[in-house]
């Protein structure tokens, strides 16, 4: 795997999905997805694939309401695995669960698609080598072609062990209500670079990396934020490579008028459509 989603790149690290029942979504994430319980109390747990790093927490909100269509948040997050070889196991054993999945060959990974019990929305991929996507006037080539799932379950006939110990997370993938007042927040504010184009979406990243953040507005111009107890996104984390560079992004995130709370170790911002950041180091 390549070094995008280390210093010198501002990249995901943790992702908190609100869920209707933690035991319910805790047999998903483990037995269907591979994670382990890193922590767990009585509505909340935390998720490794190392058992250190924790890259999904799930919690279950007081008075919890399922997840509403035509709302800003989650569209989904994206766990990455070390190689195509691992893509091949984990397709191997979701394919043996019977579980619904989409899949898609974007260029410069190969990706699978997964809802949670819940209606969360997540991606399981691998990237390609860096030096095989194809870069044209800074904007990096991605498509949505049929996935040759065939070939990659030719790739390894190795065994299922769960995720593996080098999976991080690759990106997220957001709805928002104003596709250019988003833009300017994760550009202007967060220092992220536009590297490709969809219909109505932007791809965004640090490191000439494909996307680390991706945006839309395929819930609707103007789709509402969810409400605080409703299933979906709760915060993400954004992993700055020191104090200076977040202290940069602090002080771009004030002069667009966007509000920052300092808590103990991290500070708090939510972009235009109410997805809450969390910017740590």
């Amino acid at each position: 795997m390549e070094g995008f989603h280390q210093k010198p790149n501002i990249y995901v690290g943790e992702v908190n999905i609100k869920v209707k029942n933690l035991d319910n979504a805790l047999t998903f994430y483990q037995n269907i997805m591979g994670f382990q319980v890193l922590e767990k109390t009585e509505r909340k747990a935390a998720l490794t694939t190392d058992g250190k790093t924790t890259l999904v927490t799930l919690e279950q909100p007081e008075n919890v309401i399922p997840k509403e269509g035509r709302m800003s948040g989650l569209y989904h997050f994206a766990i990455l695995l070390p190689s195509r070889a691992d893509l091949s196991v984990f397709l191997r054993h979701f394919l043996g669960t019977g579980y619904p999945l989409g899949a898609a060959d974007h260029y410069v990974s190969e990706a699978l698609y997964i809802n949670d019990p819940d209606g969360n929305g997540i991606e399981v991929y691998r990237d390609r080598p860096s030096k095989e996507w194809t870069w044209k006037n800074g904007l990096v080539d991605m498509a949505t072609e049929e996935l040759d799932g065939n070939s990659i379950l030719a790739e390894s006939d190795a065994e299922w062990n769960g995720l593996p110990a080098g999976t991080v997370m690759g990106h997220i993938h957001l709805h928002v209500g104003d596709l250019q007042k988003a833009e300017e927040f994760y550009t202007k504010g967060l220092g992220f670079e536009v590297v490709s184009h969809y219909p109505q979406a932007l791809f965004l990243s640090t490191g000439r990396y494909h996307h680390h953040i991706a945006i839309n507005t395929w819930q609707g111009v103007g789709a509402p934020t969810p409400p605080q107890n409703s299933v979906g996104l709760n915060w993400y984390t954004l992993v700055f490579p020191d104090e200076a560079a977040r202290e940069t992004a602090l002080q771009q995130l004030q002069q667009l008028g966007s509000s920052v709370q300092k808590e103990t170790d991290y500070f708090v911002v939510s972009d235009p459509s109410g997805n809450q950041i969390r910017l740590v180091i």
